[in-house]
């Protein structure tokens, strides 16, 4: 099991379905998704592979954690939707070259190391196939990522992290020598619970990001317990509930045509 495969990434797919139907409407106002071949890279557990494929598209959704596509497979069964499933990392999916007439992926790729990434998907576009895909906007406060820099400081060894993706700088720069046309839009999520203990819920026991993170606190494990609810704490309206926003990014390019 990935960590991916830990907590219950459902409950996140759920509460972030949104952003990959928006992905989805970005990709379909640029090219048509009728008939078109469309590989949704990092799935998850599908939404955005199945928004796809709800429009008439032919779509293969990849990801490297069984778990997450078995999930995505039962989704689609239930839906009556037709989409081809593989378990395989995003930047190394073994599809054909130019396979794609587009390639979606929300909150997915961006966890994937950025050069082997982009060098995936440029093989796997045709020539003026279209990418679209989300990244998380880093603002301060947000308490889901707050809590685990000030707790654990950064991540060790890492030569990237996911929400670079939401900087145009680093977003251009990437995606420039195998894409033009490029456009960034950013737009915002809404978390909402119903009270702190459901959002504490979330942290510890459904988000895998979150349940890895803990797993790997160490002895440090309560006092990130106790950070994540004192930043969910402040986000708490006079009736209890705790909502708070999260910007996020948008972006589509072409692939270069030669």
């Amino acid at each position: 099991m990935t960590g991916w495969g830990s907590g219950d990434y459902e409950a996140v797919a759920r509460r972030i379905a949104g952003i990959a139907e928006h992905v989805v409407d970005a990709v379909a106002q640029r090219h048509p998704l009728e008939g078109a071949a469309v590989v949704d890279l990092a799935c998850g557990t599908g939404t955005a592979a199945l928004a796809a494929a709800a429009r008439g598209a032919k779509v293969t959704g990849v990801d490297l954690t069984p778990e997450l596509v078995a999930a995505a497979a039962e989704k689609a069964w239930a839906s009556g939707l037709a989409v081809a499933w593989e378990v395989a990392d995003a930047t190394d999916t073994g599809l054909g070259d130019g396979s794609a007439d587009v390639v979606v992926s929300s909150m997915g790729l961006i966890f994937a190391e950025p050069t082997a990434q982009v060098a995936e998907l440029a093989r796997l576009l045709k020539p003026g196939g279209l990418l679209g895909f989300s990244a998380w906007l880093r603002v301060i406060p947000n308490p889901l990522i707050d809590p685990i820099a000030t707790v654990l400081g950064p991540p060790v060894g890492s030569a990237f992290s996911p929400d670079e993706w939401g900087q145009t700088a680093t977003a251009l720069a990437r995606l420039w020598g195998a894409f033009t046309d490029i456009r960034i839009t950013t737009a915002s999520h809404r978390w909402q619970f119903a009270s702190v203990p459901d959002a504490l819920g979330f942290v510890v026991d459904k988000s895998p990001m979150h349940v890895s993170a803990l797993a790997g606190a160490g002895g440090k494990r309560a006092e990130l317990i106790e950070a994540f609810e004192a930043a969910l704490a402040a986000h708490a309206g006079a009736d209890g509930r705790v909502a708070f926003d999260a910007p996020y990014r948008v972006i589509t390019a072409q692939r270069r045509l030669a």
